[in-house]
């Protein structure tokens, strides 16, 4: 990670420089002893992946300068400050501010937070080459289509597209997922009108992959899979919504998939996991399930 120092206190800066360095959490590009010395096309030029940002500076203040450097640099703002009112607080990261540094620095709070901001950039990364993979993908179907007859889907490779598009196909929860569908489908086949317990799906799962006798217990640490795999496309969504709340995906699946306070506790957790007071997120499987296999079953018929 490249990370870029703004504060007027040099003994400030050369903490911040001795942690990052030593702790091997990325390399100084730059640095500045006030706001007004900073702008975003150097940023940019620079590569900053991390701007950590003193708060009260002489000439431009930490606030002003962020608001200037908008939208010419894209990355990540950590700021710094022994001001912690909450409208100030509220104020920066209403501009772009990820977290939030206090002064005194504390080693393992910078440390924490420098890794957290770090993860975030890769998970949405990821996240960015999993929506390269997709357009790929649907760029070679396109062509695929075009020269042979579409080919009626299954319920399984159905749901396996839309993992993809969760980013949780990897996962190893999947596998019971998907079996799900298989078990849904095959009701619904056979003129079941009513949503299985959760409890009876679950050991309906693990009877068919395992021959322990005690179908209770296999059936819960299904369901954990499951119960894991769900929170890990909650993050997914919730990720899509940071970087771009208008993101197409995050509308819909946010609200369809899931209840939208718990979506946007997590985007809180992933915003300031440090300083998190918040409940953690929850997720409601059921209410997943059930729109996982109605998805699976109208791509079915697409």
């Amino acid at each position: 990670m490249n990370l870029y120092l703004v504060d007027d206190d040099q003994s400030i800066r050369a903490m911040l420089t001795d942690i990052i360095e030593n702790d091997e959490l990325g390399q100084i590009v730059g640095e500045a002893g006030d706001g007004a010395d900073v702008d975003g096309d150097t940023l940019t030029h620079l590569q900053t992946d991390i701007l950590l940002i003193d708060l009260l500076m002489p000439e431009r203040d930490g606030l002003e300068t962020i608001q200037e450097i908008r939208p010419a640099y894209k990355g990540k703002i950590i700021m710094i400050s022994q001001v912690e009112t909450k409208n100030m607080i509220g104020e920066a990261y209403s501009i772009g501010v990820e977290y939030y540094i206090t002064k005194p620095l504390n080693r393992i709070e910078v440390q924490s937070v420098i890794k957290k901001v770090t993860e975030k950039i890769l998970l949405e990364k990821s996240i960015s080459e999993i929506h390269k993979s997709l357009h790929f993908l649907d760029q070679q179907q396109g062509a695929a289509v075009s020269k042979q007859p579409q080919l009626k889907k299954d319920i399984i490779s159905c749901g396996k597209e839309l993992l993809l598009e969760f980013g949780i196909h990897a996962e190893s929860g999947h596998k019971d997922l998907l079996e799900i569908l298989n078990i849904l489908y095959e009701d619904e086949y056979k003129g079941y009108k009513d949503f299985p317990p959760l409890k009876e799906l679950f050991e309906r799962v693990s009877k068919r992959h395992s021959h322990c006798e005690d179908l209770k217990r296999e059936g819960k640490s299904s369901e954990q899979r499951v119960r894991r795999a769900i929170h890990q496309a909650l993050e997914h969504v919730a990720s899509l919504g940071l970087t771009d709340y208008t993101n197409p995906k995050f509308e819909e699946y946010a609200a369809k998939y899931f209840d939208y306070t718990q979506v946007r506790l997590k985007m809180l957790e992933l915003q300031n996991p440090v300083k998190n007071n918040f409940d953690h997120a929850r997720v409601n499987i059921k209410k997943f399930i059930q729109i996982f296999y109605m998805e699976a079953r109208e791509r079915m018929n697409d």
